[in-house]
C-alpha cells in the first residue's frame, strides 16, 4: 500500500498553492514555481503537463507544459485545429482515463517495461523518461462554470527507478490543490471571455467594474456605425441554412475584425446588420477611425468576395451608414435579462439612413452632423435632403467623394 504524504513536505506545497491562486501571479509563474517546490521536496519531476478544456469560441483547450530548462509555457488548442488534435487525445493516456471513470494512471516507462501502446509514452521514453503519472480531476456540476469540468496533470521523471512511493503519494496529496486553484482560475477566464465575446470589450470591462444595475446609463457622444449586406433577404431565401450561416460567418468576420482594429466597440448583431460606435474626446478621430474601419471592410470584403466565387458560393457587399451625435450608454432591459447597449435618436437616425441606401443606390451614406464633426467636408458629397421616417425634419446626406482623397488617419485613430 502507497504510504501517505509525508505533511513535512505536502502541506506547505498545497499552503502556497492556494495563497497563489488568489493572487496576479501568472497561470505559468505559478507552475513554475509549483515545478520548482516539488524538486526541492525531492520529487524528481522533468515535465509537467497541465490541461483542460475550455469554453472560448476560438480555443478548443489550453495546457501549461513545464520543462526544466524552458520553465512553464501556454499551449493552446484552435477550434479550427481541432480535428487533429482529438486524434492525438483519443490516442492519449488521458482519454483511456476519461473514457474509463478513473482518476490515475500510472505507466513505468524504463526497460524491462514493454513499449506503451501510446504514441506520447514512447516519446517520453525515447526522450529518456523512466516514469509517467497521469491525475483527472472531474468537477461537480454545481462546482463548475459550464460542462467542461475535468482538468488533467501529468508529471514525469528520468530518475532510473522511477517515482518513489513516497513521491507518488506527495503528488496525489498536492493534486486536489492544484485542481482546484486551476479551476477556479478557468471559471474567472471564462466569465470574461464569454463577457468580452457577447458583449463587446467595452461593455464587458463596465460590466465587471460593477455596472450591472438596469436603468444605470451615461450619456455620451460617438460616431454611430449601422451595417448590413446588401440584397441579404434574397441572398437567404436562395440559400440552405448552413450556406447561409456561413455567409454571414464571412462578412461579420470582416467587419468586426475591422472596427475592432480601428478602435470601435461593437455592440451588437441585428441579423445581418452590425450596430458598432466609435469614441474620442477629439470627434474628428473618432471620425477618422470609423471611415478607416470602412476602408479595411472594402478591402476584406473584395477578397472574400474573389475567394467565395472561387468555391461558387454567393457573394454580396456592405450598406454603411454613419451618423454622429448623443447617445445613452448603459443597462437596459428587465430586470434579470439586460442589454448593454446605445439608445438615442442617432441610433434610430442611423438605421433610417441605412435603410435609405438603397434608395439612394450607394454603398456608404453620411449625416451631415458626422460630415461637420469629422472636420474634412471636402472628402464628401452631398446627396440631398431627405425626410428620414420617424424624423422630424429632412435631413441633409452624404457620400464619400470618390475624387477626393481619404482624410489621412491620426496616430490616435490608427493606434487607439
Amino acid at each position: 500500500m502507497t504510504p501517505p504524504a509525508d505533511p513535512g513536505r505536502a502541506a506547505p506545497i498545497i499552503a502556497w498553492l492556494l495563497e497563489a491562486g488568489g493572487s496576479d501571479a501568472t497561470d505559468m509563474a505559478i507552475v513554475d514555481e509549483l515545478a520548482r517546490r516539488l524538486v526541492d521536496a525531492g520529487v524528481p519531476v522533468s515535465r509537467v503537463w497541465l490541461a483542460s478544456e475550455v469554453l472560448d469560441p476560438t480555443i478548443d483547450a489550453r495546457a501549461l507544459r513545464w520543462l526544466p530548462r524552458e520553465g512553464a509555457t501556454r499551449l493552446q488548442v484552435r477550434r479550427a485545429e481541432s480535428a487533429v488534435n482529438r486524434r492525438d487525445i483519443a490516442e492519449s493516456p488521458f482519454r483511456h482515463m476519461l473514457d474509463r471513470g478513473e482518476t490515475e494512471f500510472r505507466a513505468r516507462l524504463e526497460p524491462p517495461a514493454p513499449e506503451s501502446a501510446f504514441p506520447a509514452l514512447r516519446t517520453f521514453r525515447a526522450e529518456g523518461a523512466t516514469d509517467y503519472l497521469a491525475l483527472a480531476a472531474p468537477m461537480a456540476a454545481r462546482a463548475r462554470f459550464s460542462d467542461v469540468g475535468t482538468i488533467v496533470v501529468s508529471v514525469t521523471t528520468d530518475r532510473p527507478g522511477g517515482f518513489g512511493d513516497s513521491d507518488l503519494a506527495l503528488l496525489r496529496a498536492v493534486w486536489p490543490a492544484v485542481a482546484l486553484v486551476s479551476q477556479m482560475r478557468g471559471v474567472v477566464g471564462t466569465a470574461r471571455t464569454l463577457l468580452d465575446t457577447y458583449l463587446g470589450a467595452d461593455a464587458a470591462r463596465r460590466v465587471r467594474a460593477g455596472n450591472v444595475e438596469r436603468g444605470r446609463a451615461e450619456p455620451i457622444r460617438a460616431v454611430v456605425w449601422f451595417s448590413d449586406l446588401v440584397d441579404y433577404t434574397r441572398l437567404a431565401d436562395s440559400m440552405a441554412h448552413d450556406a447561409t450561416l456561413a455567409l454571414l460567418n464571412d462578412y461579420a468576420g470582416i467587419v468586426v475584425d475591422a472596427i475592432d482594429a480601428a478602435g470601435g466597440d461593437v455592440l451588437k448583431f441585428i441579423g445581418d446588420g452590425v450596430l458598432a460606435i466609435f469614441r474620442d474626446a477629439d470627434p474628428a478621430v473618432a471620425c477618422r477611425r470609423a471611415l478607416a474601419a470602412w476602408r479595411a471592410c472594402e478591402a476584406g470584403i473584395a477578397a472574400l468576395n474573389v475567394r467565395r466565387a472561387a468555391d461558387g458560393a454567393a457573394t454580396t457587399r456592405l450598406h454603411l451608414a454613419l451618423h454622429e451625435g448623443e447617445l445613452i450608454y448603459g443597462n437596459f432591459g428587465g430586470a434579470r435579462r439586460l442589454d448593454f447597449t446605445v439608445l438615442g435618436a442617432a441610433v434610430n437616425e442611423a438605421g433610417r439612413m441605412g435603410a435609405l441606401s438603397r434608395t439612394l443606390d450607394q454603398d456608404v451614406v453620411l449625416s451631415d452632423a458626422f460630415v461637420a464633426a469629422s472636420g474634412s467636408p471636402a472628402a464628401f458629397v452631398s446627396l440631398g435632403r431627405y425626410a428620414l421616417r420617424g424624423v422630424g425634419r429632412p435631413q441633409e446626406l452624404h457620400t464619400l467623394d470618390p475624387t477626393a482623397a481619404a482624410p489621412a488617419p491620426s496616430a490616435a485613430a490608427a493606434a487607439p
